[in-house]
């Protein structure tokens, strides 16, 4: 099979590599489809040890099952394979398995190849309506989704307006949850002009720039979709008394934070870490209903060429939210 391997900090080698194979209670799916994450970034610029060279990465994907009962089946593909067995596998919260592994970190390979091999569980079919350039967003938006399900949980329905920070595809997907879970009254602050417009014209969002939200604007919900101390200490400035902030970035690991602003306003901090087995399948419906809007924000790009998508997220030269890579022999 053809894959788009990790071999080093900002080195990426589109090769013929060994087809991946299924264990049993596997799927081998043929990959029409694989976004490129922060998480993907974060690899390639040599800032996750988590993820050492060489490696395939990619965990945003959907395609085609091959071989076994199953052949045939289009499948959109949940990459956190968690133990079942554990406390919190057994109520309900998968995503803080001690034990859990994510396909694009050993010892799982990524779906940025023409196959991925996963857990039998951890596939979702997608029905025949629904394009699989769609159903590969079902990852990103889950994060988002799972993040909006704790934070109106601890507002215990109280939420009316909310803030996203940053226009990515974890801050967009967090902002279509958002609207699609009933909160209509959604700004998205990003820095980049480029994908404030691209938000306004194309997808149809309210963005603003940071020059643009006034220092006594408050909101009962800020998602901080970038996770760095700027972003936090913006975050803790507009949250309401009262309010929450769901924390998804993983930008920097420290700073930004008010505690004593926090402590005096009863402003809650939680943070979210991708999502449970039922945000995700959640998550895959309001896909296939098409609650999550036309999902028309991807710019799609050959996995051959996958070394220059890279590349230019790195440099901010993409305006789109999402850079979905296409196999050169993709199904669909």
């Amino acid at each position: 099979m053809k894959a788009l391997v990790y071999t080093g900090p900002e080195q990426l080698s589109f090769c013929d590599h060994p087809d991946a194979t299924a264990r049993a209670g596997e799927e081998l799916v043929r990959v029409a489809r694989s976004g490129i994450c922060g998480s993907d970034m974060h690899a390639f610029l040599g800032h996750d040890e988590r993820r050492p060279a060489p490696l395939i990465l990619g965990h945003e994907a959907a395609g085609v099952i091959v071989g076994g009962d199953n052949a045939g089946q289009r499948v959109t593909i949940n990459p956190l394979v968690s133990c079942l067995a554990c406390v919190p596998c057994r109520t309900g919260r998968e995503n803080l398995c001690a034990q859990r592994q994510i396909i694009s970190m050993p010892p799982r390979a990524g779906a940025l190849a023409d196959l991925v091999a996963v857990p039998r569980m951890n596939v979702v079919q997608v029905p025949g309506h629904v394009p699989l350039r769609k159903a590969a967003l079902a990852e990103p938006i889950a994060c988002g989704w799972h993040a909006v399900r704790v934070a109106r949980k601890i507002l215990d329905g109280d939420l009316s307006h909310a803030l996203v920070i940053g226009g990515g595809a974890i801050g967009v997907g967090a902002t279509l949850s958002l609207i699609a879970q009933g909160v209509a009254e959604v700004t998205i602050l990003e820095t980049s002009a480029l994908r404030r417009d691209y938000l306004g014209a194309v997808v149809g969002l309210h963005a603003i720039g940071p020059d643009d939200l006034g220092g006594e604007v408050f909101y009962d919900l800020v998602i901080d979709a970038v996770g760095f101390g700027a972003t936090r200490e913006s975050a803790v400035r507009h949250t309401a008394p009262g309010g929450v902030i769901a924390h998804i970035g993983l930008g920097e690991a420290k700073g930004g934070l008010d505690v004593r602003r926090m402590t005096l306003q009863e402003i809650t901090f939680v943070g979210t870490y991708t999502y449970s087995q039922a945000d995700f399948q959640q998550t895959a419906q309001a896909i296939f209903d098409g609650r999550l809007g036309p999902l028309d924000w991807v710019e799609e790009r050959p996995l051959s060429e996958g070394a220059r998508a890279f590349a230019d997220l790195r440099e901010g030269k993409t305006a789109a939210p999402k850079v979905i890579l296409v196999p050169d022999d993709s199904i669909e």
